[in-house]
């Protein structure tokens, strides 16, 4: 069936970690007739439908993100529900790379977490439009108005709550609706009865209040609603809704939604509310693409792009417009390896895809074969025989990597691909047998093609197999993994930590390459200085008169880039650099690209050797929520790992304490945090930034 693309809604439910996620995609799958039975997260007898894997089930959280389609009131919704963990944050990232819009998730009691600031970071990245959804109001210590302040002073968001509550905590009966003014209850088995009542008289003041106040943030907006509002005229629900989501749209309204997901209330407000004002793909607009010849121009020697080379002139653009008649052209943005074959989850965003149909990859200029397409419902597949401008699909036995562009012209364009955050903990692994040393090889193959933030190298030094990832649940989940689907039995090292390291004060270098063996020489010099700067590399060329010649600068630069690969004091890579080369000079004959690459990559190695180098260790943001009564023992314990806390909110019965601790020092911590609170606390953690180390 073909859906207007004004009908479809391509949305994320992203969060902290146990915010209620998969709770809350269960229900909307209920309330649009998607599924006929509820799960959950931990169901014994009926697992959560988006949570199908068994370690999602085992450990009770959202591993890999899983996909949907619903309709709601004549709207196709593709949904996808992401993990809140923050190892397995290239999920989130990939799955709002694709998607219009999203449902950012918050937990009554918790409010804006660690995790959410990353999801909002992420969504900020994408430009992508969100509705707040304030989940579990029935718990003791639900507050939101404190979430929706903290919408405003940590995410910088506009907070406009919509609803007002009725009732709180364990009394939590429903909301009221401050655009309708009406009271909605939802009634049922399973909430599946929404119950439309006028407002309470003992409340009719408190909700108009509440409704003046929302339209006074709206009135910035509209004139019409400002002119309605000082003329004290009563202003239509259809102006409301538009103004809503003309300002969702924009980003500069973030609406605020509440509810309890487990207790089955508010659900279906909230699909009113995607249906309403999330983007459908018209809204979103067109997108941008660059050629492929001006990617090919910027290419290094091997053919991989090397943005920093590439000069400072933005690259030139194509338009591409989210209409189903137009060249086809779709995004591969997350691969699974299955029994079958690989699985290829894919964003349309122009043209149509039919199966029997020839297209290419961007990247590669291979010309690819469209074979069986379907629309995924979780783990299960249903198949279809068309797909237009919007959709997203999954394509089987498809050969491209993630961050693939597909399109029917050959050589054509490329979308911008995925961004991948660096992995901060290593582990070496050693097969037992030959036999496991096989298996253990196609595993990590399989893994490296599903997960970017998955690495694997081989230490030069003892031969290990090395795999780094995001964190120490991430290289559980694959170590497990490695034994439970690939019988491959592995003994496993000490986690090690992604250090780097810098320079401590600016110094000159001047180095003569030069070497003579009877035939042609080689010829390269370089002079310049270098200086610290708070992250990165830059290079600045202020040669004169010629003195290298400007086809040699470029090497130059790339063997810069080369000696920032391994420092000085332990060969870990090196951030924080300014090159700036001044001068030099060259030989009519022997002086060459690799000479002056050479060249430059010993002279930045010697020149950071005398600059004063700094090991850097990884910093990272914990948020621990714990039991008021243990607050100080984890803090204390905090402090024994050097961690520097930044402050803690204590709600009640419960306090939330956040800290920077080195990630050398939290290996263990969720055994110890167990131990120190009874099993009653949790606690998050993502990379914040790198900081001299203390040796």
């Amino acid at each position: 069936m073909k859906v207007p693309l004004g009908r479809i809604r391509n949305i994320g439910i992203s969060a902290h970690i146990d915010s209620g996620k998969t709770t809350l995609s269960e229900r909307i799958l209920y309330y649009t007739g998607r599924i006929h039975r509820m799960g959950d997260v931990r169901g014994k007898v009926v697992g959560a439908t988006m949570d199908s894997r068994t370690d999602e089930t085992n450990r009770g959280i959202t591993i890999v993100s899983a996909a949907t389609s619903c309709v709601w009131n004549d709207v196709q919704i593709n949904l996808i529900d992401t993990p809140g963990h923050v190892d397995f944050t290239i999920e989130v990232e990939r799955a709002l790379r694709v998607l219009d819009g999203a449902v950012m998730v918050l937990c009554a009691v918790a409010g804006v977490q660690a995790q959410s600031i990353t999801v909002d970071r992420q969504m900020k990245r994408y430009q992508i439009p969100r509705i707040a959804f304030i989940n579990k109001m029935d718990r003791a210590g639900a507050d939101p108005w404190r979430v929706v302040a903290a919408l405003g002073d940590r995410l910088h968001l506009n907070p406009v709550m919509l609803q007002y509550p009725l009732g709180a905590e364990a009394g939590f009966d429903g909301v009221i609706d401050l655009v309708t003014m009406e009271v909605h209850r939802f009634e049922g088995d399973y909430g599946e009865h929404r119950v439309v009542e006028p407002i309470p008289a003992e409340l009719e003041l408190t909700a108009r209040e509440a409704r003046y106040t929302m339209l006074e943030q709206l009135s910035i907006l509209s004139d019409d609603i400002l002119a309605a509002l000082v003329a004290e005229e009563p202003i239509p629900e259809t102006l409301i809704w538009e103004v809503i989501r003309q300002g969702t749209l924009s980003h500069a309204i973030a609406p605020v939604l509440m509810g309890s997901a487990y207790k089955n209330k508010g659900v279906q407000d909230l699909l009113d509310a995607v249906e309403r004002y999330l983007p459908s793909p018209l809204d979103r607009g067109a997108i941008s693409a660059q050629p492929i010849q001006s990617r090919r121009s910027n290419a290094t020697d091997n053919g991989t792009v090397d943005a920093a080379i590439g000069g400072t002139q933005d690259p030139p653009t194509i338009v591409i417009d989210p209409n189903p008649d137009g060249d086809l052209v779709a995004l591969a943005f997350k691969l699974t390896v299955e029994s079958f074959g690989q699985l290829t989850y894919t964003r349309i965003y122009s043209g149509t895809l039919k199966p029997g149909q020839m297209v290419y990859n961007s990247r590669t200029g291979d010309r690819i074969h469209i074979g069986r397409m379907v629309r995924m419902h979780a783990d299960k597949q249903e198949a279809i025989d068309y797909a237009q401008a919007g959709d997203i699909i999954a394509l089987l036995g498809v050969d491209c990597a993630s961050g693939d562009t597909l399109t029917r012209q050959p050589n054509w364009v490329t979308l911008e691909g995925i961004f991948v955050p660096d992995a901060v903990i290593t582990r070496a692994i050693y097969p037992k047998t030959g036999e496991d040393s096989d298996r253990m090889a196609k595993a990590l193959n399989r893994f490296c093609k599903e997960d970017p933030t998955f690495r694997v190298s081989v230490d030069e030094e003892s031969g290990a197999t090395l795999i780094s990832g995001m964190g120490e649940l991430h290289l559980d989940i694959y170590l497990d993994r490695l034994r439970e689907d690939y019988d491959a039995l592995v003994e496993v090292g000490n986690p090690a930590v992604a250090y780097r390291e810098t320079i401590g004060a600016a110094t000159t270098f001047d180095y003569r390459f030069k070497k003579q063996t009877g035939g042609p020489g080689q010829y390269a010099h370089v002079i310049g200085r270098i200086e610290p700067i708070d992250d990165g590399f830059e290079f600045e060329n202020r040669v004169a008169g010629g003195a290298i010649p400007k086809e040699f600068i470029s090497s130059c630069k790339r063997g810069f880039q080369e000696a920032m690969l391994n420092g000085p004091i332990d060969d870990y890579p090196v951030m924080g650099v300014r090159v700036i080369l001044e001068g030099g000079s060259a030989h009519m004959t022997d002086s060459n690209e690799w000479s002056f690459r050479h060249a430059a990559r010993m002279a930045l190695a010697e020149g950071m050797a005398k600059a004063k180098p700094r090991l850097l260790e990884p910093i990272m943001a914990v948020s621990v929520e714990t039991p008021s009564d243990t607050i100080g023992r984890v803090q204390g314990d905090l402090s024994s790992r050097r961690g520097l806390l930044l402050g803690s909110d204590a709600q009640g019965d419960e306090a939330t304490i956040q800290a920077e601790v080195p990630l050398a020092k939290m290996f263990g911590y969720s055994t110890e945090l167990r131990s120190l609170t009874a099993g009653m606390a949790s606690f998050s953690m993502e990379f914040a930034c790198y900081r001299p180390a203390l040796r």
